[in-house]
């Protein structure tokens, strides 16, 4: 049984692009616990699951054509992180700002290294404008005296709160602090700082691969200082932090949300002890605020594979905390034989969908809220099973209370989600009918300008594991797009307001503000939508003049003609 579901998955996750190379022991075994999900039932649970292991142990075999895909993500293979271990690392700091740091070290007689995200990326092939140096001394001394070797175009600004300086010169931005370390108290993740070595401050780091430096002084120039295996953890494609798992997150514990961030951007597998220490800690999230976490969740949906970011979330209990709404998604409830999708699962697998082929935060934030409202919604009904009926109204409603508990805009971009979350059935119903002119005019109306991207949405949400159904539903989600470039060409219904406004029919019938100017209104906008006339002044006209003698009111002033 385990190698035929095998492989059948590996028949399935062939839109990867993937290889399979071997398959350690310790996936061998997970993917057997997986296996008992799929027999108990939860076969969306179990599919997805099985992707993400094996897309995390060959995730290095990515074919060039996904690896352009994913802008700024780069899948390292092995031999690319060997073969850069055995290359001189001064070839990377060759530039003139590195030759100017170590020139201006040197003449203040200080220690100097590049460290964190700078180095591990050399190493990932991923492109920094950004570098981060840690000085044996006065980070700001150095920093002041450096911009003056950089001279005209040199901007520094000091933070001496923090100990620390920031100097920016064209496109570079180089953060100068001084090495410390840190202690902390049990209720805030703010760290009481003393003067400290390198050791000291590499000590402090949150993660091994995050913990490396490259001296630039120029007796050690491009010598790499890895004192927890960094470089080993990048070969392994392994999250672990430098000292016990347990005191790093319990002092800061956005450094556990950041952990599940790193192994979700890179495809990297996190460490056996230090995901055991996310399930200890999990509770102390609760100190950090909500700005910082929804920071962390956006970096996780920017990833190529979001998935993997929530169910790793899931597993260690943080999720819950940080995300009841999402948790409730879980589940599959069987009754009388007939059973539902885990729409947790099938939410993660639409958001999959969705990153192949769009970038835009807020609409995958949409996409990962389409079905919130399912849970509050769900019902038995003996004839029809299992039903969700205006999931989509009360999800709809259900945004601005999610955005506002996480901090999240309350602007612009939280009513484009309300309104995606919404209309997503709207689609969705017309492709499962005739598609209808009337039925597409109304979507487009009250979709505007977002209509390719709910358009989207719809077909990422087709997830079926009925081919013919599923295919009957693309097709029609072609013609409904048709359909929606052939009518706005014609009628321009896109974000249109009715050709005959409110001020025209208060002149015409000298009326005074009233429920009867609404109603002309609607009945001109409906018949447009319906077709009956066309969208234009003169027939919306017309068209009001008759429906305001059926409701017993006489034009007083009408205009002269032409």
């Amino acid at each position: 049984l385990f190698w035929k579901l095998l492989t059948f998955l590996i028949l399935e996750i062939d839109a990867f692009s993937l290889t399979v190379v071997f398959i350690s022991h310790s996936v061998k075994q997970r993917i057997c616990q997986e296996i008992s999900s799929f027999i108990q039932g939860n076969l969306e649970k179990f599919l997805l699951h099985l992707r993400l292991l094996l897309l995390s142990e060959n995730g290095c075999k990515i074919s060039s054509k996904r690896q352009k895909m994913d802008k700024g993500i780069f899948f390292v293979t092995l031999r690319q992180i060997e073969k850069m271990h055995t290359m001189e690392l001064k070839e990377h700091f060759a530039g003139r700002i590195f030759s100017l740091i170590s020139e201006t070290a040197d003449e203040l007689g200080l220690e100097c290294y590049v460290v964190g995200g700078y180095v591990r990326d050399i190493f990932l092939n991923r492109p920094s404008k950004d570098i981060d140096v840690v000085v044996v001394g006065s980070g700001i001394e150095m920093a002041q005296a450096f911009g003056k070797k950089l001279g005209r175009g040199a901007h520094v600004s000091v933070f001496k709160n923090f100990g620390t300086a920031q100097v920016k010169f064209k496109d570079t931005e180089v953060e100068f602090v001084g090495a410390r370390k840190e202690s902390y108290s049990h209720d805030s993740r703010k760290p009481i700082v003393e003067d400290g070595t390198l050791e000291d401050d590499q000590n402090r780091r949150d993660f091994t691969i995050n913990a490396m430096a490259v001296c630039l002084n120029k007796a050690r120039f491009g010598e790499l200082v890895d004192p927890f295996g960094g470089l080993d953890d990048l070969k392994e494609r392994t999250i672990r932090t430098p000292l016990d798992p347990d005191i790093t997150f319990s002092d800061d514990p956005l450094r556990m949300m950041r952990c599940i961030r790193f192994a979700t951007q890179l495809n990297f597998y996190i460490d056996d002890e230090t995901f055991e220490a996310l399930e200890r800690n999990k509770e102390r999230i609760k100190i950090i605020s909500r700005e910082r976490i929804a920071d962390e969740l956006n970096k996780i949906l920017l990833s190529p594979v979001p998935s993997k970011g929530f169910i790793d979330l899931d597993r260690c209990g943080l999720l819950e905390l940080i995300f009841p709404e999402l948790v409730a998604l879980q589940g599959v409830e069987v009754r009388n034989g007939r059973g539902h999708k885990d729409n947790f699962y099938h939410t993660l697998e639409v958001v999959d969908n969705i990153s192949r082929v769009s970038n835009d935060l807020w609409l995958r934030w949409a996409t990962l809220l389409h079905d919130i409202g399912k849970p509050r919604t769900k019902r038995w009904e003996p004839k029809a099973g299992w039903t969700f009926h205006n999931h989509n109204f009360i999800g709809e409603k259900m945004i601005p209370e999610i955005f506002r508990k996480m901090k999240l805009p309350m602007n612009e971009k939280m009513k484009y989600v309300q309104k995606l979350v919404g209309l997503h059935m709207r689609p969705i119903v017309i492709a499962d009918e005739e598609v209808t002119d009337s039925a597409v005019r109304r979507l487009l109306f009250e979709a505007g300008d977002d209509i390719d991207d709910l358009m989207m949405l719809c077909e990422a949400d087709i997830t079926s594991k009925n081919e013919a159904r599923k295919q009957r539903f693309l097709d029609n989600f072609k013609l409904v797009r048709q359909k929606l470039k052939d009518l706005e060409e014609k009628d321009r219904i896109r974000n249109f307001q009715p050709p005959v406004d409110g001020a025209e029919i208060m002149q015409v019938f000298n009326l005074q503000p009233c429920r009867e100017i609404g109603s002309l209104k609607s009945s001109i906008k409906d018949a447009i939508l319906d077709g009956a006339i066309p969208n234009e002044h003169d027939a919306a006209f017309e068209y009001m003049l008759k429906k305001a003698e059926q409701m017993g009111l006489k034009p007083v002033n009408l205009p002269e003609k032409k």
